[in-house]
C-alpha cells in the first residue's frame, strides 16, 4: 500500500514545496544502504530565503519556531523526492540537527528547533520522532535564521 507524504502533509493544511536546488557544490540528499542524509535546509518562501536575521536580535523565538518548520517542510519536501512520495519506504527520522542564528545572549534555540520537530512529529506520527541537537551559531547561509538537516533511516 502506498502511503503518500504529500496527502499526509496536506491533511496538516500545509503543500510540500518544490524541492530546493544546491546553490554550491554538494547535492540535496544521499543514500547509503539504509540510511538517507538529507543536506542542510533553509526556510524559503517562494523560492527565496525566508527569516532573515538572528534570535534575539531582530527576530523573537516565535518568529524562529515559523523559520524551523518553514525549513522543516522543504526537508519533507526533500524526503518526499527521495522516496518518490512514498513513505512506507521509512522507518524513522534518525536524528535532526539544527543551527540557529544567535544573538550571543540567546539562550532558546531548543524552543525555536521545536518547531521543526513539531512538524515532522505531526506529518510522520511515530516515525517522525528523532534524536536532536539546536545550537546557536553566528551566521547562516543567506542570513536566515535556521539550517536543518536530517539522517533517516530507510527499508532495505
Amino acid at each position: 500500500m502506498h502511503h503518500s507524504l504529500s496527502d499526509r502533509v496536506a491533511q496538516l493544511g500545509l503543500n510540500l514545496p518544490q524541492p530546493g536546488q544546491p546553490i554550491a557544490n554538494y547535492v540535496n540528499y544521499v543514500i547509503s544502504q539504509n540510511q538517507l542524509f538529507i543536506s542542510g535546509q533553509i526556510p524559503l518562501q517562494d523560492g527565496k530565503p525566508a527569516f532573515i536575521g538572528r534570535l534575539g536580535d531582530s527576530l523573537d523565538e516565535t518568529q524562529g519556531a515559523q523559520a524551523a518548520e518553514l525549513a522543516a517542510l522543504g526537508l519533507l519536501a526533500q524526503l518526499g523526492h527521495a522516496l518518490d512520495d512514498d513513505l512506507s519506504r521509512l522507518v524513522r527520522i534518525v536524528r535532526l540537527g539544527v543551527f540557529v542564528a544567535s544573538s550571543a545572549d540567546f539562550q532558546r534555540q531548543g524552543a525555536v528547533a521545536n518547531g521543526a520537530s513539531n512538524l515532522l512529529v505531526n506529518a510522520l506520527g511515530d516515525k517522525g520522532r528523532h534524536a536532536r541537537t539546536a545550537i546557536g551559531v553566528a551566521s547562516l547561509p543567506s542570513g536566515v535564521a535556521v539550517e536543518i538537516d536530517a539522517i533517516f533511516e530507510l527499508r532495505p
